[in-house]
This record gives structure tokens, sequence and C-alpha cells, in this order.
């Protein structure tokens, strides 16, 4: 079908020296003409050039690899016939595609090598550039092997109006004319480049897959060419073997030649030893036959020396020389006897194609287009693929589960009415709220001691309004299993703690670590009695206190070092003495600098230094650091704040609010706090604290009236405080 193809000057080595007999011919389709059955090929053409194809039931994908390279492991082969896989590897980085790119790690290109099979990544080469009013822009270069540019750019076109690819704001192709590949990706002012490239690479063909099926006709025994997948050693080797043949019919077709023509000197050189006697022969007989009978006859010629012989004209015969015949016979005895020892000793064989290898090499090699960057195929995760910020997520008492943009939450005034942060269904109401990043891992606690893991981007994001998804379509739960804790974690270094608290007082402390390999199925994180229940866990150092509070308002400090280390699977030790009637909210551990924030039911709350609660030993009933009333209801929530936080509350009615903790005052642990949330839409059911960011306020017209005065000055009466103090001592 094809009638003529332009050939590169390196495709003549091909081609080399295949009218020497050095491979085999058979007849054309039509059998009017003979073809190589295999050209010579003086360099390794399987690996450096590649082959794709595809027949009956079976199909080859070899990428090409640079000439050098391949060249200088023909030698480490000749060199060292047991060289491994590893050691041409040294040589032979991987595939070279002339399209360039970068190859992303390691491991496809060493499973290819060894089996034959292998799965390599490729990627273009990208730049990120930086433009004015700090915007940046993705230089992408180097296509990956066989990718269409006009596809690709088209491709992702498509992604950015389909609303799949965030972050571009123009794309444009500045390729030239000399095939030099420049496509341009503007971005958005608050996009981040590196996670747009890492969309990019997941979703475009910016990056690719190689994937490597080395299948080659391999000749068997007899000779008869099957399909064979094999690795490059093996490939290597079929090649010096095709070589080895090569080189020895060629140095035997030459073998042949150069005896054949000093047997024709031979001749001459006795034929001008008798040139007299020769001529007159010649001159006498008849014909040229009765010529050639009698120069036999008489000189003892062969056949052929005495064709040659009197093939010659008379005057060119007369003047051959005698020096002049001798140094040529000279010359071919030392070219036949060169030729015999290649074709007795293959070392000097292997010598003559190595030394041959080495001239195309120094013709013809050069450097690497594809470089190879470290790293593995799988490294795109969707991590990668998500920029990282802080988020809240919120878990409501039904178990529907979402993370939003922490911003949503704007600084308020205490006292104000709130946002509205989710929407939920009759009866449920928002329990849990923390703030993390897209990237760090939280740790899910539920009511009966188990632990599960997510990272904070598989949470499914949500809007404000929106009730987000059921958690048991996330995490396993058993039947009545719910939620209790969600903890971030951002690594799992050593020293590191996690201290549980239990509804009934019980309180455990267990290494951080023993919690880093968490399966889909969960873990046990503590052993719990039959009517007790996980409600606090907090990642600590040993260093710090632990410090336990009550809805009645009970609260007990002691050291942590008074609570061994235990593994997973244990109960604990109990922290608190409960009444009947009382059961454990929380607990937190204590650090400098910083004071407990409690807040009610009703919206009431206060921040106490933490120098008042003075340790005690673990196991008592503690010290009040709250007295419930109807107006302030029980204690809903506790945590640490310094002034630099702000604090988020929700109530059973899904309204959020955002606090500056240092709007809230300080006050003593006999205090009832002051009004931080209007609640007449709900009790107040969690509280989270985050950074403080300078945010717009969003005010309610309401929110100015909240007053200190009554809280302030009359907390309690008179009585009630003389009833406290003596009570506590």
């Amino acid at each position: 079908r094809y009638t003529e193809a332009r050939l590169s000057k390196i495709s003549m080595e091909m081609l080399s020296e295949i009218n020497k007999n050095t491979v085999d011919f058979k007849p054309n389709f039509d059998e009017h003409e003979m073809e190589p059955i295999v050209l010579p090929a003086r360099f390794p053409n399987l690996l450096v050039n590649g082959s794709v194809g595809i027949a009956v039931g079976m199909a080859t994908n070899i990428p090409p690899h640079n000439l050098g390279e391949c060249i200088d492991g023909v030698v480490m082969l000749i060199e060292n016939p047991d060289s491994s896989t590893e050691d041409l590897m040294q040589v032979i980085k991987g595939p070279d595609f002339p399209t360039g790119g970068m190859i992303i790690g390691s491991r496809g290109i060493h499973e290819a090598y060894e089996t034959g099979r292998g799965r390599i990544v490729v990627r273009a080469r990208t730049e990120i550039e930086s433009m004015r009013n700090n915007r940046q822009r993705i230089i992408v270069q180097d296509l990956p092997y066989l990718v269409n540019k006009a596809r690709l750019i088209e491709r992702i076109a498509d992604l950015v109006k389909n609303k799949q690819l965030d972050g571009i704001s123009d794309l444009r192709d500045e390729s030239d004319r000399n095939d030099a590949v420049r496509i341009v990706i503007e971005l958005k002012r608050d996009a981040n480049a590196n996670v747009v490239l890492n969309q990019l690479y997941k979703r475009t063909q910016i990056q690719d897959a190689f994937s490597a099926n080395m299948l080659a006709l391999v000749p068997d025994e007899l000779g008869r060419f099957e399909p064979q997948v094999i690795n490059l050693r093996s490939a290597l080797t079929h090649y010096l073997d095709h070589e080895k043949d090569v080189v020895s019919r060629r140095t035997r077709f030459d073998l042949e030649k150069a005896e054949a023509r000093r047997h024709i000197v031979e001749g001459l050189r006795l034929a001008i030893d008798h040139i007299d006697e020769v001529i007159a022969i010649i001159r006498s007989s008849r014909t040229e036959d009765i010529a050639k009978q009698r120069l036999s006859e008489r000189f003892d010629f062969s056949e052929r020396q005495a064709q040659h012989i009197v093939d010659m004209r008379l005057g060119r015969l007369t003047g051959l020389e005698r020096d002049k015949l001798a140094a040529v016979h000279n010359d071919l005895t030392e070219k036949i006897d060169y030729f015999r020892s290649i074709l007795s000793d293959e070392s000097l064989l292997l010598s003559v194609i190595r030394d041959e290898l080495l001239d195309i090499r120094k013709k013809y090699a050069n450097e690497r287009r594809t470089s190879i960057e470290p790293g593995e195929d799988d490294d795109i995760t969707d991590e990668s693929l998500i920029q990282e910020e802080e988020v809240v997520v919120t878990l409501t008492h039904y178990g529907y589960v979402k993370r939003m943009p922490v911003d949503i939450c704007n600084v308020q005034h205490r006292g104000g009415r709130g946002v509205t942060g989710i929407t939920t269904r009759e009866e449920d109401f928002v329990e849990n709220i923390i703030t993390t990043s897209t990237h760090s891992l939280l740790l899910f606690f539920t009511n009966r001691g188990r632990v599960f893991r997510l990272k904070g981007y598989q949470i499914p994001e949500a809007s404000r309004q929106a009730r987000g998804m059921a958690v048991v379509n996330l995490l396993q739960l058993d039947g009545g299993e719910k939620v209790q804790t969600v903890i971030p974690v951002t690594d799992f270094s050593e020293g590191s703690y996690l201290v549980m608290a239990t509804k009934n007082g019980t309180v455990k402390k267990t290494l951080l670590s023993e919690y880093a390999n968490i399966n889909r199925s969960g873990l046990i994180a503590i052993s719990l009695r039959e009517d007790d229940e996980l409600v606090g866990v907090h990642n600590t150092s040993n260093g710090n206190d632990i410090l336990m509070v009550t809805k009645q308002g009970m609260s007990i400090r002691f050291p942590q070092s008074d609570v061994r280390a235990t593994g997973r699977n244990t109960q604990g030790v109990r922290g608190i003495s409960l009444s009947d009637d009382d059961s454990v909210i929380n607990m937190v551990t204590t650090e400098p600098g910083k004071s407990l924030l409690v807040v009610s039911e009703k919206g009431f709350g206060k921040r106490t230094e933490l120098e008042e609660y003075r340790p005690q030993t673990r196991g008592g009933k503690g010290l009040i650091t709250y007295r419930p009333s109807a107006k302030t209801g029980l204690l809903a929530g506790i945590a640490l704040v310094d002034e630099e936080n702000d604090v988020i509350m929700i109530n059973d009615s899904g309204v959020i609010i955002r606090v500056r903790a240092a709007e809230i005052p300080i006050l003593s642990r006999i205090t009832q706090g002051v009004t931080l949330m209007r609640t007449r839409e709900g009790d107040v059911v969690d509280v989270a604290v985050v950074d403080h960011e300078d945010v717009d306020e969003e005010l309610d017209p309401e929110a100015d009236s909240a007053d200190l005065t009554e809280c302030l000055n009359n907390p309690q009466s008179e009585e009630e405080l003389a009833d406290i103090v003596e009570s506590e001592d």
C-alpha cells in the first residue's frame, strides 16, 4: 500500500550491507520480488524506535528509547553477559519519547523492563509563571507521547465550560510553526496554581500513561518466529544474537569474496611469471575454450583463473606489475586471516560488534528528551486536587455531616442572633462543630467507643442551608451507633496522646500512634461498660492537666500523669465521681495562657482563669464551676480559649454565631456569665473555637441591646454565694 517514504540518514544503517547475504529473503506478497525477512539493523531498532501494532488476539506497545542508552545496554551485555535488569537500568534509564515530557517515577519502568509489561506515567513539561495583579499562568510544553494538542485544548475548554475544572480564566495556543508546543493557561486571582495543575494531570492528557506491552516475534530453535512478551534484558539479548548472526554472515561473505579474489591474484602472479608463454598459448588457440584448456593443462590454472586470464586484453595482461600483485596478495591474505579469526573466536566477534555499535553511537546519539522525575504514578491523589483551606465541619444529632468554608461564619458581637448555618429536619439539631483543614485527618469517635477516619475533603461540601450527607454513607456504623466526637489530627507524632472521657466519669489515655492505621470498618478506641458512652476525646501531650466538666456544673482538674497510658481496647480509670442525675459533657486538657469557656443551653457563658480550678485527686467529686438554673439551663459545652480566638456556637435549630473570645468577660467560677447567644429559637448544643480573622461583621439590629450589668452586678444573691463558698470548703 505504501509506495514511498522519506528516510533519515540513520535509517540507512538499518539496511547497511544487506547485499552481503546478512539476512534471509523470502518472496513478497505476489511472489514477483524477494524481500528481507528482517533487516540487518546496525542498532537495536525495536527499542530505539519502539513499536505499536494490533493483530488477531494480540497487540504490542513498545516505547521508544534513546539510541545512545540502548547501545550502552548492548555493550554492557557484551562486556558482562550476566548483567541483570537492575544493571541495565543504570545505562538505560527509561523510555525516551520524541515529544519529550517527563516520566514520573521508576516503578512502571522497572515493571516493564522486568516483565515486559508496565504502566509508565508521562507528563507534559509545565512551568508556573507570575503575571501582573498577583495572578499566575501555567505554560504547557513537551506534550506526552501521541497526545494530540488540539484535542487536549478542546478537552480543557470543555472541563472549564462544564465547571469541572475551577480556577482558569483564559486558555490559548501560542505554539509556533516549528512544532514548539506552548499552551498558555491563565488562572484566576484566587486560584492555587499547583491545585489547578494537579486537576489537569488527573482529568486531561497533560498527564498520560503509556501501557508498555513488549510483544515481539522471536525466532525459535528452528528459526520460526513466534510472538513472545520479552523484558529489557531479553530484548537486548535477542538483538545481540541477531547482530552476531548478521556480522558472522557478513564476515563469511567477505571471506568468500577475499578468498576468490586471492585465488585470481595467485593465477595472475603465475601468469606474469610466464607471460610470454601465456600470450603465445592464447594467440595460437583458435577459440577461447581451447585457450583456457591449454592454460589449465600447462600451468594447472583453475577454471576461474583461466577464464579471468583469457578475458583480459593482452595489453592489460602484459602491463601487470609483479610488486603490485604481491602487495594485493598480501593484503588479501591478511583480510582472510582476520575474517577467519572472527568466525572462529566469539570474543573477537563481540569486539567487532562493540566497536561498530560505538561508531553508530558517536555518529547519531543525542541527549535524552524525556526526563525521569522522582515520584510515583499514583501521586496524584484526591488530596492533591483539593486546595487546602480552613473549613467548618458540622455533624447533626441524626448523623448528617457536611463541611463549609470557615468564612461563612462572620464575626458578630456577643448577644447576636447569628446566621443560619444548617437546615435540619424536624427534631434534628447540630451536635458537633469542628474547625479543620481540607487536608487534615478527622477521627470520628462513636458513642460505642469505636473510631473511624476521613480526610477533610472526603466530607461533602454544602451550603449553609443544606442538610449535608448522612454519615452512615461515609462510615460503617452499626445500628444505634452514632458519632459522638470528631477531632482533627495533623500527624501521629510520638509523645502525643488521646485522652478520652465517658458519660459515667471514666477517663483513659492512649498513644495517638495507636490510631494511625484505621481501616474502613473502624477500630475499638475504648472498651465501654454496657451503660456507658464516650463523650469527649482530646489530642494532647503528656504534660497537661485534665479538666472534666459535667452538665450540672461540676468540674475536676487532675494531672494527666495520674492516668496511666493503656492500649486501645481498655476501659480506663475513674476521673470524677458523679451524682445520680449528673453526667460528663466533655473534658479539656489545660494549656498555659488560656481560660475555660463554659456555655449553657440558654446561651449564657463566661471565661474563667484555669488557676481557679485547683488540681485535685483523680476520682473525686470536684468543684462547682457553674450553677445551672431555669434561666441558664444545664451546661451545653466547654472549650479552652485565648484572646486570639473566635467562638462558634450552634443551637438545635441550626443557627450559628461567631463571637470574639476577647468580648467574653473573664469571671470567677461561681458566676452565671453573660448572654452570648439569644436562644429563643433553640438551645445551644455545641461550641467550637477557631483562630480570629478580621472579616466584615454581620450585625443583628437587636444585638447591641445585650447588657452585662445584670449578670456582672448580681450573678447570684449573697445567700447563694455564701452557700456555694461553704459547700466548696
